[in-house]
């Protein structure tokens, strides 16, 4: 989907090429993905950790992007880009609550001022990210109201992981908290954007057992 998205968006070919390769080519993204992987693919680290850590990824390196979409969206602006926005960012958030899952059943935690660290480090590295991603002010929208934002995603992350919060900064985005309200959407006006369980749009005949099927 990111793919699709900057093709649709991004008529340059060096700027496509440019946006595509970012890990490479953008130094606070590069800065995102070796911190990623220097606590996932570590031998030093211990499962707990990269728990932690996969979780930062999930709920705090996207966090800000998610925001600045859903800005647009309050705005009526890019219906196709808050659409996928909305599509991306419930995955997230469930890789981020299947973390918080799992850790909870991990017996030898680290101690909470080593959870503090490791999300200090996202926090701090996502900040910078925005720093660059958000140079100028918009109305409602600025790097300093992300900033703090940011904070406190994390402070929720540091919570839903058993521990204490970190900055205990407030929500400046009360458009932000629309995300975690259940969809309502009228599938007649547009796509739907929650998730439905297997088989409830198929046709009846879709159901039919049968020993004759073709594989």
């Amino acid at each position: 989907m990111y793919s699709l998205l900057i093709e649709t968006y991004i008529s340059d070919p060096n700027q496509r090429r440019f946006l595509f390769n970012a890990v490479e080519t953008v130094p606070c993204v590069q800065k995102k993905a070796k911190w990623a992987m220097n606590w996932t693919a570590s031998d030093d680290v211990t499962f707990a950790e990269r728990l932690i850590a996969f979780a930062a990824v999930e709920g705090i390196f996207f966090s800000g992007s998610f925001a600045a979409i859903f800005w647009l969206k309050k705005r009526g602006l890019m219906p196709g880009l808050t659409f996928s926005n909305e599509l991306i960012s419930r995955d997230k958030g469930l890789h981020c609550d299947f973390a918080c899952l799992l850790f909870s059943y991990v017996r030898h935690k680290p101690t909470e001022k080593r959870v503090h660290d490791i999300i200090k480090e996202a926090v701090a590295i996502e900040q910078e990210f925005l720093t660059v991603a958000l140079p100028v002010e918009l109305i409602g929208m600025n790097c300093l109201l992300m900033k703090r934002y940011i904070e406190y995603v994390a402070d929720r992350l540091v919570m839903e992981l058993g521990f204490s919060k970190i900055y205990k900064s407030q929500n400046p985005f009360d458009f932000m908290e629309q995300i975690s309200l259940e969809g309502k959407t009228n599938f007649f006006e547009k796509r739907v954007g929650e998730y439905q369980k297997s088989g409830v749009m198929s046709h009846k005949m879709e159901q039919v057992f049968d020993l004759n099927a073709d594989f």
